[in-house]
């Protein structure tokens, strides 16, 4: 079942609106962490004196330079760790557009859905982009001393967030915040498992950032699929 929704999901890769979708990701993504490098380096060259002088060697005036060249370092390896999740939040501001192509192809009768307010969007995706760094932080640091578990936590802690944050996308649109939550708990395994298979991509560059449109997509097949099988197991005739 899981593996039938994300096909389905693959095999939409092409509409513009999923395309879309991508490109603004990516964009806002690549301004903010050259915000971020920018405000860093200015902060280290405020901070850091022209001359610098070491006991038993004199004034050296390299030190701004070696900080600055030491930024350009960290900034990469900022890039390479936070350019997941900063995409996939940032991303996360459209996932609803994804949602509404999934829907307007494969299941064309449906009413029209909740518009969700651009407030609440940006402050679910604020959050979520604060929790994916924080949890993936100290998984990171746990996994350092459980360094043979590391995929384990990696795909287990990324799949329960991914899961999570892309089923209740989809699902607020139709039955609000509270049924999703409720929804969520009573499919969370199967959330779960999905979310891990999520995961997967995030360790393979490049495919890693169509992962937030694929999860969305993934996810509103799997909600649909779900309040299927809820609405049949509560009708009068299944009963």
């Amino acid at each position: 079942m899981i593996l039938s929704d994300f096909l389905k999901a693959v095999g939409q890769l092409g509409d513009r609106r999923f395309r879309r979708v991508l490109w603004l990701g990516l964009a806002l993504t690549v301004a903010l962490l050259f915000g971020f490098y920018a405000v860093f380096l200015y902060g280290i060259q405020w901070v850091t004196p022209d001359t610098v002088t070491i006991p038993f060697v004199g004034e050296v005036t390299w030190v701004d330079d070696l900080l600055s060249w030491g930024s350009i370092l960290l900034m990469l390896l900022l890039s390479f760790f936070l350019m997941v999740p900063v995409a996939s939040a940032f991303t996360g501001l459209f996932l609803e557009d994804v949602a509404q192509a999934v829907e307007d192809r494969h299941y064309p009768a449906l009413p029209p859905a909740r518009n969700i307010p651009w407030t609440e969007a940006l402050t679910d995706t604020l959050n979520f982009l604060v929790l994916l760094i924080v949890v993936n932080v100290v998984a990171f640091v746990v996994a350092l001393f459980f360094a043979p578990f590391a995929p384990f936590i990696f795909y287990g802690v990324n799949g329960f967030l991914l899961g999570r944050e892309y089923f209740q996308v989809a699902a607020m649109r139709r039955i609000g915040r509270q049924g999703a939550r409720a929804a969520f708990r009573a499919n969370v395994g199967q959330i779960w498992l999905a979310g891990g298979l999520m995961a997967v991509p995030l360790s393979v560059p490049l495919l890693n950032l169509i992962v937030p449109i694929l999860g969305a997509a993934t996810f509103t097949h799997l909600f649909h699929r779900v309040q299927g099988s809820s609405r049949a197991r509560t009708s009068p005739d299944h009963r």
